[in-house]
């Protein structure tokens, strides 16, 4: 087993690795056990507070998308829906916002943002919480999103460590990957987030080839420790440490909820850390540095300095769920006590990144933006207020709640609303202010029968609104959207020619009914937050022009896609899960077949056109290029920090073509050269992009810079990333199907 590496002095944390020494040196055996081994509390996960030395402890909270549990708390758009932005400034913008959100709750460690799932499966229950199967796309949501609430003073614990790409039997399951697919794919989105500086890691669940997450010593120690130089923590989900002194010494920090079931002393932790010392089997510099490691990043970001205290309604909701005031909240909680609001301004950011994140799929003869309809029939389940309360109680069936927009998933990750704006709800206002009619029936069982009662005359545009739910420790089983949307989407067309098509949902769907010629219009609105109807609105009558682009594949067909979840008829009971697809996922998959997509990766329409008006331009940035990185260099956050130089720059124009100001997405991609790379690798992968919004007849340059990481494939034998002989090719366009410019180059 590899030992766990201590933590290494670097520059930039001396002052609060100084502090976390002084705050070793001064606690007893007891209490060091006791900072590694999570309590019961007021909060999600405790660390008690330790009197004697005015230490107030540790509160951890979910999640994603929501401070959760809270009370007068924002529900923002989903992790999928940011990625969808492909907007790095809108995905800071929604990190520090949520950030300061926990913040003000008093929250120290928030269980968020999500690597995995990347999204191996598209029936994934939480794919909706991370940010989608490409692992340069969810690494830069990853590092932009830990920048953004870290900044805002919150730990961040990126999640779920790692292989956790389905929640049938989660805890079960092997994820049996190889060691080059390990490394470009599902580690790429937690090396960034290493690399931005994460606090902590979370490990996950399921084994990982054969052996525990959480008590790998190969992924804890070696890989995270040790190759990206992780000087973080390592958290283990809740109840996902299997052992006490094995983990230990594999590289588990912290162990959450450490007390199992209250009142007892129930944990593979706890006084069993102190008895591991005592009898030698774990040494106490190992202990020491797990709880500098936990205590680091609590000085790193000041939260020693008048860090606001818990919100102990936190601790009502955690106690007594949604009911009143039941007999089973505990006795120093009342469910009448009054939250902490910590909403502030942050609605307008949530309309505005719903809208950025919502794609237009189609669009003939320009049905959108509408055009002042004087008659508008709203239709579907989805476009109604929430008829079962603000909160989704677990569990739900697979189809979720029936009335009521969805507007984020359920399970931890999800949120309580203050408040939610339903679309329809949004339309009547808008209607009413340019004096048009509004019919609506958000009953499919009415809508699947073909009945249409009261719906006269014909609307001038028909909104169709569609959902499909996604929760932790569910997955779906079915690719369509929920609640006979087929049906209903082809008995509202059959009678209204102008039918627009609004998804919410959390993944990949098929859309059967996506080549009817009366269905004019669709829009993937993925999870937009509380502010939904405000943000599909800004979208249909044009305030926002679409810019989104599609972070995932939409097939054709259910078949398109070939990777099943294991269950028991799939698996007979053992619980293995063989990764041999390798990096072809999602697009790297559709290219490797020759699958046409219905809707590919990148794609995304306008109200206005886009061009690229020049040639590519490459630029070598670095004339000593070796074929592996220089290994005589210390690793610091991220890996050997060779791996992170710039080695080539490509440069562009792109033009706004059209009638109307608006902001694209440029995608780089890059191809490696067939014969010095293994078998296996994908025909291209994305390496770049940039959104950028343009004025009529606008110009601007694109600039991609490309690190050593960017242009190297994962060398098994040499245990390192290597450059590949001969030319790669850089190809730019708007979309992993509409490349519009090419240029080769060498690297070595």
């Amino acid at each position: 087993m590899t030992p766990t590496k201590p933590m290494s002095i670097n520059t930039d944390m001396e002052s609060a690795i100084n502090k976390a020494n002084k705050f070793v040196s001064e606690l007893t055996l007891t209490e060091k056990a006791g900072m590694v081994t999570g309590v019961n509390g007021v909060c999600t996960g405790n660390i008690a507070p330790i009197e004697r030395i005015g230490f107030p402890g540790l509160c951890v909270l979910d999640g994603p998308a929501a401070v959760n549990p809270g009370d007068l708390v924002s529900v923002f758009p989903a992790g999928l829906t940011t990625a969808a932005s492909w907007d790095r400034n809108l995905m800071y913008k929604r990190a520090f916002a949520l950030g300061s959100e926990f913040r003000g709750k008093g929250t120290n460690i928030v269980l968020g943002p999500v690597g995995g799932a990347l999204g191996r499966h598209p029936l994934c229950g939480t794919n909706w919480e991370g940010f989608g199967p490409d692992p340069y796309l969810s690494g830069t949501s990853m590092a932009m999103t830990i920048k953004g609430m870290q900044s805002a003073g919150v730990q961040t614990s990126s999640k779920h460590f790692i292989g956790s790409e389905q929640e049938t039997h989660r805890h079960d399951i092997s994820s049996n990957i190889d060691d080059r697919t390990l490394h470009e794919l599902y580690l790429w989105p937690f090396a960034e987030a290493v690399r931005a500086g994460t606090a902590s890691i979370l490990c996950s669940y399921n084994r990982f080839n054969q052996t525990h997450s959480c008590e790998n010593s190969e992924l804890l120690n070696r890989i995270l420790k040790e190759e990206l130089g992780f000087q973080g923590y390592v958290m283990s989900d809740f109840l996902a440490t299997p052992s006490g002194v094995k983990s230990i010494h594999a590289g588990l920090d912290l162990n959450v909820p450490g007390v199992i079931d209250a009142g007892t002393t129930k944990s593979y932790f706890g006084d069993n850390v102190i008895d591991a010392v005592n009898n030698g089997s774990v040494s106490l510099a190992r202990v020491d540095d797990m709880v500098r490691r936990i205590m680091t990043p609590y000085f790193l970001l000041g939260q020693d300095q008048g860090y606001p205290t818990t919100d102990l309604s936190v601790g009502c909701l955690q106690s007594c769920g949604t009911r009143f005031d039941p007999p089973s909240c505990a006795s120093n909680h009342t469910c009448n006590m009054p939250a902490r609001d910590v909403r502030g301004d942050h609605a307008s950011i949530i309309r505005e990144l719903g809208a950025a994140g919502t794609v237009l799929l189609k669009n003939t003869n320009s049905a959108l933006p509408l055009q002042a309809p004087k008659h508008i029939g709203v239709f579907g389940n989805d476009a109604a207020d929430l008829s079962d309360g603000l909160t989704f109680m677990q569990p739900l069936p697979e189809e979720g709640y029936d009335i009521g927009t969805l507007d984020i998933g359920g399970g931890p990750g999800s949120g309580r609303h203050t408040y939610i704006v339903s679309p329809l709800e949004a339309i009547k206002v808008q209607a009413r202010k340019i004096a048009a009619k509004v019919q609506y029936i958000t009953n499919n069982a009415m809508l699947s029968s073909n009945e249409f009662p009261g719906i006269y005359p014909v609307p001038d545009v028909c909104l169709v609104f569609l959902k499909t739910y996604g929760a932790e420790e569910q997955d779906r089983t079915s690719f369509e959207l929920s609640w006979n949307s087929t049906m209903v989407v082809n008995n509202v067309a059959s009678h209204c020619p102008n039918t627009v098509v609004i998804t919410h949902s959390g993944g990949v769907n098929t859309m059967p009914w996506a080549t009817n010629p009366n269905v004019t219009a669709i829009l993937a609105a993925h999870y937009p937050g509380q502010e939904t109807g405000n943000s599909i609105v800004d979208i249909l009558w044009g305030d926002v022009n679409p810019s989104a682009k599609l972070p995932y594949t939409i097939p054709a067909k259910e078949s398109d896609y070939n990777i099943p979840i294991v269950n028991s008829t799939s698996s007979g009971g053992d619980w293995q899960s063989d990764f041999t697809e390798g990096l072809l996922i999602d697009y790297r998959h559709f290219d490797a077949n020759n699958i046409t997509p219905l809707f590919e990766f990148g794609y995304g329409l306008s109200y206005t056109t886009f061009d690229i008006t020049s040639p590519l331009s490459v630029t070598m940035l670095s004339q000593s290029r070796t074929t592996l990185p220089d290994r005589s260099r210390s690793v610091e956050p991220g890996g050997n920090p060779d791996l992170w130089t710039h080695l080539l720059r490509a440069t562009t124009t792109v033009s706004n073509t059209g009638s109307v100001v608006g902001s694209t997405v440029v995608q780089l991609y890059i191809s490696f050269p067939r014969n010095s790379v293994p078998e296996g690798t994908p025909a291209k992968v994305l390496r770049g992009f940039e959104k950028v919004g343009l004025e009529v007849g606008e110009s601007k340059s694109i600039v991609f810079d490309l690190t050593r990481r960017d242009v190297s494939f994962w060398d098994t034998v040499a245990q390192d990333w290597r450059l590949p002989e001969g030319l790669i090719e850089m190809t730019v366009g708007f979309s992993s199907k509409d490349l519009r410019i090419s240029k080769t180059a060498a690297l070595i």
